[in-house]
């Protein structure tokens, strides 16, 4: 089993940063494929980025490539999430996943956050 707990989540105004941690236990994630998540009020949860479990290969949504970065701390068994040049549609709820040795294509993930809120103002 694998925990994983969000933090770092606030009110931002657009054009600036925010950067979310998740925070692992019961598993080191090093061995885990890791993802981001988001949900806008009344849309469906869509996928943001991943890192691959072995090596650094990333992947993005097209709607945060070149504004978001994910990074990982496998000593600190934690993941990152860098958003800079953050947009009003970029307000949601993120949620940290973890896949055990998942490819970096996948968007099914084993195990889920409870989410942080992010509000991006005009």
């Amino acid at each position: 089993q694998v925990q994983l707990v969000e933090s770092g989540g606030g009110l931002v105004q657009a054009g600036g940063s925010l950067r979310l941690s998740c925070a692992a236990s019961g598993r080191t994630v090093s061995s885990y494929t890791m993802g981001w998540f988001r949900q806008a009020p009344g849309k469906e949860r869509e996928f943001v980025a991943a890192i691959r479990w072995s090596g650094s290969l990333k992947d993005y949504a097209h709607s945060v490539k070149g504004r978001f970065t994910i990074s990982r701390n496998n000593a600190e068994n934690t993941v990152y999430l860098q958003m800079n040049s953050q947009k009003p549609e970029d307000t949601a709820v993120y949620f940290c996943t973890a896949r055990y040795r998942g490819e970096i294509i996948t968007r099914s993930y084993d195990y889920w956050g409870q989410g942080t809120q992010v509000t991006v103002t005009s």
